[in-house]
């Protein structure tokens, strides 16, 4: 049997954002203006024609599961690659950095922008219609976020994890980590997250503060023709 964190996009879409969702009982999406992860319920031929009639010629999906990635015909890849599932189980005991702020939607397009910037994983304007976001604001400036992503019935994804360049090495990253695991605890979920399997300094930073591997993880972005 699959489990659930074996297919993060599609529990997410059938569960706790499948009011963000199109699609039906075998392939979804999220709106695009939200994200633009998509996923099948399984690989089977159905699911698949499914998937193909839900996006539009030049559309594009990302797609992230434990499974080998089966595409229809008319997708073409632009993206491949392997990640790692990571999680927690507790949180972990740290003191809370007084910097860290609750950000709203007035701050979507700065966030965009760093985001952009860092490139920690896709971003639109609309990524809080997912989950809360925190931040550490310098001289006014926002230079560090992190947030939640995905969400299922009991996990919620840490996600968003980015500081600008010229804040690195300040432990920033690191406390807003620690603050969105203990918010999501205090929700009274699981945290859970990805990362790219080669990016082994992340993988390291979130094994410090008590994210155990879960599984290996393939991702794909692919356009349809």
């Amino acid at each position: 049997m699959t489990e659930p964190l074996d297919r993060p996009v599609w529990q997410a879409l059938t569960t706790r954002h499948a009011a963000l969702a199109e699609g039906g009982e075998t392939a979804r999406r999220f709106r695009p203006d939200i994200s633009l992860f998509a996923s099948t319920r399984d690989d089977a031929p159905e699911s698949l024609a499914a998937l193909e009639a839900l996006l539009l010629p030049g559309d594009t999906g990302l797609f992230m599961q434990a499974a080998p990635i089966r595409l229809p015909q008319t997708l073409t890849p632009t993206l491949t690659g392997e990640a790692v599932q990571m999680v927690a189980e507790a949180p972990f005991p740290f003191d809370e950095d007084p910097r860290i702020e609750l950000l709203a939607e007035r701050d979507a397009a700065e966030m965009l922008d760093l985001a952009t910037l860092t490139k920690p994983g896709p971003f639109t304007l609309k990524a809080q219609s997912l989950g809360r976001f925190w931040g550490i604001r310098l001289d006014g400036r926002l230079v560090a976020m992190a947030g939640e992503r995905l969400k299922q019935p009991g996990l919620t994804e840490l996600s968003g994890v980015c500081t600008h360049p010229d804040m690195r090495g300040r432990g920033m990253g690191r406390s807003l980590s620690l603050h969105v695991m203990r918010q999501i605890f205090v929700a009274g979920d699981r945290a859970f997250l990805h990362a790219w399997a080669a990016n082994t300094a992340a993988i390291g930073l979130y094994q410090s503060i008590g994210f155990e591997l879960r599984s290996s993880m393939h991702v794909a972005a692919a356009v349809k023709t």
